[in-house]
């Protein structure tokens, strides 16, 4: 059971960013009423954005 939460916790970062960081993205497009570049949906393109994010913080450690 430790081993599973050391687990979930160490892939946190990559969950914020699909799980907070996304959403907050597409709808911050939204609101300003800006379309997402390429013809992308807002929500992908908010994923494009948090998930290499939270992979980033990931693996070094931290998120800047």
């Amino acid at each position: 059971m430790e081993a599973a939460v050391k687990q979930l916790f160490r892939w946190m970062p990559f969950i914020f960013g699909i799980g907070f960081i996304a959403p907050l993205v597409a709808q911050s497009l939204a609101y300003w009423d800006i379309e997402a570049p390429f013809g992308l949906s807002r929500i992908y393109f908010g994923l494009l954005i948090g998930a290499p994010w939270g992979l980033y913080a990931v693996w070094r450690g931290r998120w800047i």
